[in-house]
């Protein structure tokens, strides 16, 4: 069984209460795709110089976020760890020349826990948290994916949790998705069905509106993308599977690498 790599947008943090075109999008999903042995996610909320991989048996939530109603904070996401993922994925990273920390006592991040919860509720596949680095140039970012790229024979799901468009300075109450917004996940879409790493690479300079989609801020939402395409380097075929957008620019999409 060899799974897609996927890019999945998690929005905000509320998004593990509502129901909507996307959360009902993402159940659908996890009911869809075969059921995996274990997830691999790099989460936007992990941003670290090292890369680092939690080593937990057991999964505590963390509610990594302020000033949301007090149901937020009651929810959780018990997922198990896998001390022999954990291991496989060390050994793949150490074969690339990529020395890997394994932290415990940290839990999942809502990057990881928001989404999991609405693909598969039941927290009952293991599941392994791993860091991104938003200041390694792109190219790096997807090479660091792409030694994984083996463990999707294996059964393991790899999730790049983020966003293509997060900036939450320009966000603001409308149903109609702004055009800058719009403009650019199109380039970005257009680069990704040709599998263009060039321009990819390069998106802060070629892309429309790439300094408002991918601010300097907020670069580590965008670079999960990277790290999720390398993992299905031995493919190269993308596929979208979900947009839209909430607050005029909040881009909710997902894409699969195979």
């Amino acid at each position: 069984m060899t799974l897609s790599a996927l890019f999945i947008a998690h929005g905000s943090p509320m998004m593990a209460l509502e129901n909507n075109e996307y959360t009902r999008f993402l159940e659908r999903l996890g009911q869809e795709l075969p059921t995996p042995k274990g997830i691999a996610v790099f989460s936007a909320h992990w941003d670290d110089a090292d890369q680092r991989m939690t080593g937990d048996q057991q999964h505590q939530t963390m509610h990594d976020f302020y000033g949301f109603p007090e149901e937020m904070y009651q929810l959780t996401y018990p997922a198990p760890g896998s001390a022999e993922l954990t291991a496989r994925i060390s050994a793949c990273f150490e074969a690339g020349n990529l020395h890997a920390k394994t932290v415990t006592g940290r839990g999942l991040d809502h990057g990881a826990w928001v989404v999991l919860k609405k693909m598969y509720p039941a927290a009952d596949i293991p599941v392994i948290a791993l860091s991104v680095d938003s200041k390694r140039s792109p190219k790096e970012q997807y090479d660091i994916g792409a030694m994984l790229s083996e463990l999707r024979q294996e059964g393991i799901l790899i999730i790049g949790s983020g966003g293509l468009v997060h900036n939450l300075r320009m966000i603001h109450e409308s149903e109609e998705p702004d055009n800058w917004a719009v403009e650019f996940d199109e380039w970005i879409a257009e680069q990704l069905a040709s599998w263009n790493l060039p321009s990819l690479f390069n998106y802060d300079k070629k892309a429309p509106h790439a300094r408002h989609a991918v601010p300097s801020y907020g670069m580590e939402h965008f670079v999960p993308l990277f790290y999720a395409m390398g993992a299905a380097d031995n493919g190269r075929k993308a596929k979208r599977l979900f947009q839209s957008y909430q607050y005029g620019s909040l881009s909710l999409n997902c894409w699969s690498f195979e």
